[in-house]
């Protein structure tokens, strides 16, 4: 049978059945749908984070999706699929608490210092007026910004995705119209944050969550190495994140 035949046949069995053999089935295909999401999101992480670990909370948000999918709503799977897998993986980095207090405290710090900056000026601060209001040189500031790239991990990082991503309709029972309604809020909060960023800030976020670029291949396409485009992807989550929560959309 033709595989893509084969696939669909799978599909219909499953969604009109509930036949678990076409569901293992669908779980099996689209698991390297899951190997690349890990891979992105585990790019950058410290050793001590096991890729097999990202791979396996991934694979609760790939049988929630396959549970949850309606073809009917006119969106591709794999469309659908993604914000959950990604979440599920940020869920359980979440649960292994494994950010030091040192980062997570700079990471306060930053955020703090880019909401007041912004607050005052009208607009975001450039490198060298971030590490003056933070107090540090140049070079510490990128040190901080590197260490803070690899625990960006978080709601806001599952927010941009769904920001940016195109998302399915649920008619889950547990997904009320008071819910929708409180998503649909964050949604456009932070469309409108992600708006007033630096364009460039702007541009990094949209090849990395809605093109699926990598880190360093954005770096090809804006002509900058990769770190620096890890640091653009680090202060634009920070400033988010202060935005949002100055919205009250935390």
């Amino acid at each position: 049978m033709d595989p893509a035949d084969e696939l669909a046949m799978h599909w219909d069995r499953w969604l009109r059945r509930r036949q678990m053999s076409s569901r293992d089935h669908l779980i099996v295909h689209y698991s390297p749908l899951v190997k690349f999401i890990a891979g992105r999101v585990g790019a950058g992480l410290p050793s001590s984070v096991d890729p097999g670990d990202l791979i396996s909370y991934g694979v609760f948000g790939l049988i929630d999706a396959i549970e949850r999918f309606d073809p009917d709503q006119g969106v591709k799977f794999e469309t659908f699929a993604g914000p959950r897998i990604r979440g599920s993986i940020y869920d359980g980095l979440r649960q292994l608490d494994w950010v030091p207090r040192t980062v997570r405290s700079r990471a306060r710090s930053i955020e703090a210092a880019l909401a007041d900056f912004e607050h005052r000026n009208g607009r975001a601060p450039s490198d060298a007026e971030l590490a003056e209001s933070l107090d540090v040189g140049l070079d510490e500031l990128e040190r901080w910004l590197a260490e803070v790239a690899s625990t960006t991990v978080g709601p806001l990082d599952r927010a941009v995705a769904a920001g940016l991503e195109p998302v399915a309709v649920d008619g889950d029972a547990e997904h009320t119209p008071t819910a929708a309604l409180e998503a649909d809020e964050v949604r456009a909060g932070l469309r409108s944050a992600i708006r007033s960023l630096p364009e460039r800030e702007r541009l990094v976020l949209g090849l990395y969550y809605d093109e699926g670029l990598t880190l360093a291949e954005i770096g090809g396409v804006i002509g900058l190495t990769e770190s620096r485009v890890s640091q653009l992807h680090t202060r634009s989550v920070l400033s988010l994140r202060s935005r949002m929560r100055s919205a009250g959309l935390d």
